[in-house]
């Protein structure tokens, strides 16, 4: 066992044990924004220290993709509990990624229109004297 493989189990109990009171805490209202991001990665780096090896990592990453996936499940602003939360979220994150872009392909339109509109101005306009 490598002395590294304590020292992430460690930094993931403190995580675990300081995520602990946002459990409990009924009224508390963590947005998806957050703990989606911190449930995956959780899971991510659970996976990752276990292809290497670091089982005791592993594990400790794995807890905190759990507590955050409860957090998820319960702690979320909204009606909703449960695993429909991280659907919730993605479906939302699609519709932002869809409106940013919309905008960004009408603002490319508009760019495109005006360049041109200058452009024709300025082929028009050349050689025209004002008399």
């Amino acid at each position: 066992m490598m002395w590294q493989d304590l020292v992430f189990l460690a930094g993931s109990t403190l995580s675990i044990v300081f995520l602990a009171p946002t459990i409990r805490d009924a009224t508390a209202q963590v947005p998806l924004g957050s703990s989606v991001p911190s449930m995956t990665i959780g899971a991510v780096y659970a996976l990752t220290y276990a292809t290497m090896g670091m089982t005791f990592s592993a594990l400790g990453s794995l807890g905190v993709a759990a507590m955050w996936s409860l957090i998820v499940s319960y702690r979320a602003p909204g009606p909703e509990t449960g695993p429909k939360n991280v659907l919730r979220f993605v479906r939302s994150t699609v519709r932002l990624a869809d409106r940013t872009a919309k905008r960004a392909s009408r603002r490319g339109r508009r760019l495109a229109t005006d360049r041109q509109e200058s452009s024709h101005g300025a082929q028009s306009g050349h050689g025209q004297s004002s008399d």
